[in-house]
């Protein structure tokens, strides 16, 4: 599906979109956080009611798809789709974010700072938020029920994988704003790339400093990494996901097991995903064994250092293979995972530095000096004790909905939702008042 083209076959400069989503962003300002919260709820109900016309477009989306992907358990073909249930946990997010305490206009700061002369600094919609995102349809509601309950309009470039999905999902967005009489640029889709234009409106957005005031990319590492060497709009990241989960020697090894398991294959297209098991040489003969069969079952591909290499070819697990050097720091987001046995917390520490994206690491133990130690020295955006990664989410968090994790430490880290998307304004009122 492509976008009208000019003659020689480029798209037209996005440049009045932009300009529409910005004269929007004040009508969004404007909004009463009652009227936010209705407006929400009313999304809701029409996309629940609505909902198997989502899936159709949806499905047209995945017959798209290569149709040499096996058995449709590809990572990318899991991210597109959209099932009944998805679609009704996004209708639901939308009745939770919209009765999240609205983020605008909260006094931060108030005092005198002479006689007369007041100050106050309070919180207030960023403007014009920009959204890269590539094969999930279900970043266009989360990311606009997220900005307008935060007083912001919102431009999103998703990929053209998942257009026919996207432009639905933003029609029925618009239908609702026009509903309300708000202008329907407040959530605008910008269209996906013509033949020889490949990339052109990426490149326009990332350079319309006048229009846009913030980018969020959110996909893939090489999405990210394009995003942060182009983009003269300030950019806050949504990183790639390389997680791991350290085995301690201490740990209860059932409780692991089901831990490491559920990290793994419970969506494994995920950022918040297991990538790289360590275990602790001492109960690796142990521990490794027992994940056998729930990988067997979910068809796990092990790639595999010399030592559990070695356990995993004992306990009869036939999808093993050497691990490479290039598996460690690898965010597989699919049913495989590294596996490395270490010698204790110090060389399982030194590992997830050297190659965590500081997205969320979790260790399982029931030593508590070593659990502290974990929890203290590992910089991750989330870390996690006796528990699985897959958490590290807005929705898990209670924040509602999430635009992505930021794995970044200025102004959002972890899961970036609605109390991240404002920034500061001071206020001052006086009766006269000057300053030599």
């Amino acid at each position: 599906m492509t976008d009208t083209l000019n003659p020689n076959g480029t798209l037209p400069s996005i440049t009045p979109l932009l300009q529409a989503a910005q004269q929007a962003s004040a009508s969004i300002r404007r909004l009463s956080t009652d009227r936010k919260t209705d407006l929400l709820n009313r999304l809701a109900h029409v996309l629940t009611e609505h909902a198997a016309d989502v899936l159709t477009e949806n499905q047209r989306d995945l017959d798209r798809m290569d149709p040499g992907t096996p058995d449709r358990t590809d990572a990318k073909y899991d991210r597109l789709k959209l099932t009944h249930a998805r679609v009704l946990d996004l209708a639901d997010s939308l009745r939770t974010v919209a009765n999240l305490p609205d983020p605008t206009g909260e006094v931060l700061l108030e005092r005198e700072i002479q006689p007369g002369l007041l100050l106050k600094k309070i919180a207030v919609p960023l403007g014009v938020v920009g959204v890269i995102y590539e094969a999930r349809p279900n970043v266009t509601v989360d990311v606009a029920s997220l900005c307008l309950r935060s007083g912001n309009a919102c431009v999103l470039k998703g990929g053209k994988e998942a257009d026919y999905s996207n432009r639905y999902l933003v029609g029925l967005i618009q239908d609702v704003l026009t509903e309300f009489d708000l202008p329907k640029a407040a959530v605008t889709l910008l269209p996906t790339d013509g033949p020889a234009s490949r990339g052109a409106v990426v490149n326009e957005l990332l350079t319309a400093v006048r229009y846009v005031d913030i980018i969020i990319p959110r996909g893939s590492e090489s999405l990210i990494q394009f995003v942060r060497q182009h983009s003269l709009v300030p950019t806050i990241e949504t990183g790639a996901g390389v997680c791991h989960t350290y085995v301690e020697t201490s740990a209860d090894l059932a409780k692991a097991a089901a831990i490491v398991v559920n990290a793994k294959v419970s969506r494994p297209s995920v950022c918040n995903a297991l990538d790289c098991l360590l275990v602790d040489a001492a109960i690796a003969d142990a521990f490794l064994p027992m994940l056998t069969d729930e990988f067997a079952k979910w068809n796990v591909a092990v790639h595999a250092d010399e030592v559990s290499y070695a356990i995993f070819q004992k306990a009869s697990y036939e999808r093993l293979q050497p691990a490479q050097p290039s598996d460690f720091g690898r965010e597989f987001l699919d049913y495989a995972c590294a596996v490395k046995v270490v010698s204790g917390p110090d060389e399982a520490l030194s590992h997830i530095q050297t190659y965590s994206s500081r997205h969320s690491e979790a260790i399982v133990s029931q030593n508590q000096l070593i659990i502290d130690r974990f929890l203290s020295e590992v910089d991750a955006a989330a870390v996690y004790a006796n528990a699985s990664t897959r958490f590290t989410d807005g929705g898990a968090f209670g924040l509602g909905a999430e635009i992505g994790i930021s794995t970044q430490k200025l102004h959002a880290r972890g899961p970036f939702a609605l109390e991240k998307l404002v920034t500061e304004k001071w206020i001052v009122t006086g009766n006269g008042q000057v300053r030599w």
